[in-house]
């Protein structure tokens, strides 16, 4: 199941966060996320941790790989692979397996690095640039368990 969204301005990209971290905060959910360098997806998963209620503040992890937030009511794992690339994949599979489980949110930047390593059940976000400078967020369900987050951006 997959569904898309046009973002002309960040209040519709907050809009858009908001959302989806008010479908995901109860169960929790793994994402990873695509699209170019600046495209925006360490913007979107700062705009959710918001929402969530992060109190800390909320960088990238390209430098240490890994960040946590533990001050909202679920934690929030965020990942960026970039550095990694696909050698050093192999180096934190397990790892990335057990931030797949349980109530928490797992978000994986530049997760075309994985090979296929990282979990069945995840929701995939491409975020692309449009013409007009504005952003495409493509939301994918891979399995059945996240559908129900996918259908309810809709509404």
């Amino acid at each position: 199941m997959n569904t898309k969204f046009k973002c002309t301005t960040i209040e519709d990209t907050e809009k858009l966060a908001f959302k989806f971290a008010n479908l995901v905060k109860d169960s929790g959910c793994f994402v990873n996320l695509f699209g170019e360098i600046g495209a925006g997806k360490t913007a979107f998963v700062k705009l959710v941790a918001e929402a969530l209620g992060i109190k800390e503040r909320v960088t990238s992890p390209s430098f240490v790989i890994l960040n946590e937030y533990h001050s909202a009511s679920i934690p929030v794992y965020h990942f960026d692979l970039y550095r990694l690339e696909h050698t050093g994949i192999s180096t934190i599979t397990e790892e990335l397996r057990e931030y797949s489980e349980g109530r928490k949110i797992t978000f994986v930047e530049w997760a075309e690095f994985s090979q296929g390593e990282l979990p069945f059940e995840r929701i995939e976000i491409y975020v692309t640039y449009d013409d007009d400078d504005s952003r495409i967020y493509e939301f994918k369900s891979v399995g059945e368990k996240n559908n129900k987050i996918i259908e309810g951006l809709n509404y």
